[in-house]
């Protein structure tokens, strides 16, 4: 199959840059319309995906599909695509855990084959290269290796067994988005003692602390709709790894009360810390 069609299901801002990627080595690119808000719409047509009226057409018509959506909806996504017995290559890209990853597989074999994925970095665009981390059958892996080629999103085949990409993913997130997290809350508690310039003068010495970097309170903030959930993924992998989950629920709780400036492009450093103190 040199030039699959491809399905992107949910075009977030990450998707819809993925999709767009792979449309380099595809016949189509798809997307279904229904029930979908008119921001999805206008992002579908920027990056060039073709919509279709109904998921039945679309699945009917790809040859892989490509799953990215919030954590929540993964499995009520996989479920509903079971549903119209879809028998070609389904990449789960989603942020959840390794034992959710094994469900959706089972969920939709033995008709489909599930490949599992990570997507490790920012959506592909402006010069970002983000690397789409892949487990499953070597054939299926190899395949969307090679959807991608040559483009902005790098892949890497980990091995065969599904769960292996988003137990990656999920350990790389409870160090990066819970350091974010503990640096809002570090910059809030010194803001409150009138003590925070100094604080960041201090972090600024060293290089490599994101304490120095509390430009990007604002964008956790942001992104705290989709964090914490990955968060709570993360924190339910490490409960059944017999390890303590408490530091990634607790920052996923803290995430939460960011939850009303969902992917708000002009909040400020001020106006987050605002909305942490007095959510």
């Amino acid at each position: 199959m040199d030039q699959p069609t491809v399905g992107i299901l949910h075009p977030g801002s990450m998707g819809a840059a993925v999709a767009a990627c792979a449309a380099a080595n595809a016949a189509a690119v798809l997307w279904s319309t229904a029930g979908r808000s008119q921001a999805s719409r206008a992002r579908a047509e920027r990056f060039g995906l073709e919509p279709v009226p109904r998921l039945h057409e679309l699945l009917v018509r790809c040859d892989v599909v490509l799953s990215l959506c919030p954590p929540a909806a993964a499995e009520d996504l996989a479920r509903e695509v079971a549903e119209h017995s879809y028998a070609g290559l389904y990449v789960e890209a989603n942020a959840i855990n390794a034992e959710r990853a094994g469900r959706i597989a089972r969920l939709l074999g033995p008709r489909a084959t599930v490949v599992d994925g990570g997507v490790v970095g920012s959506p592909p665009v402006k010069g970002k290269t983000p690397t789409l981390y892949l487990s499953g059958p070597a054939a299926a892996t190899a395949r969307i290796e090679a959807l991608f080629a040559g483009t902005a999103v790098h892949t890497k085949a980990l091995g065969t067994d599904i769960g292996q990409a988003s137990a990656l993913k999920l350990a790389y997130a409870s160090f990066q988005k819970t350091s974010r997290v503990l640096v809002a809350l570090s910059v809030g508690l010194a803001r409150e003692h009138g003590v925070d310039q100094e604080l960041i003068n201090i972090a600024s010495l060293r290089t490599d602390s994101y304490l120095s970097e509390t430009e990007y309170i604002a964008k956790t903030a942001a992104r705290a709709w989709r964090w914490g959930p990955e968060l709570e993924e993360a924190a339910d992998m490490l409960a059944a790894a017999g390890l303590p989950p408490e530091m990634l629920r607790a920052a996923a709780s803290t995430l939460a009360r960011w939850h009303d400036a969902k992917d708000d492009g002009e909040l400020t450093l001020t106006d987050a810390l605002d909305r942490l103190a007095h959510p």
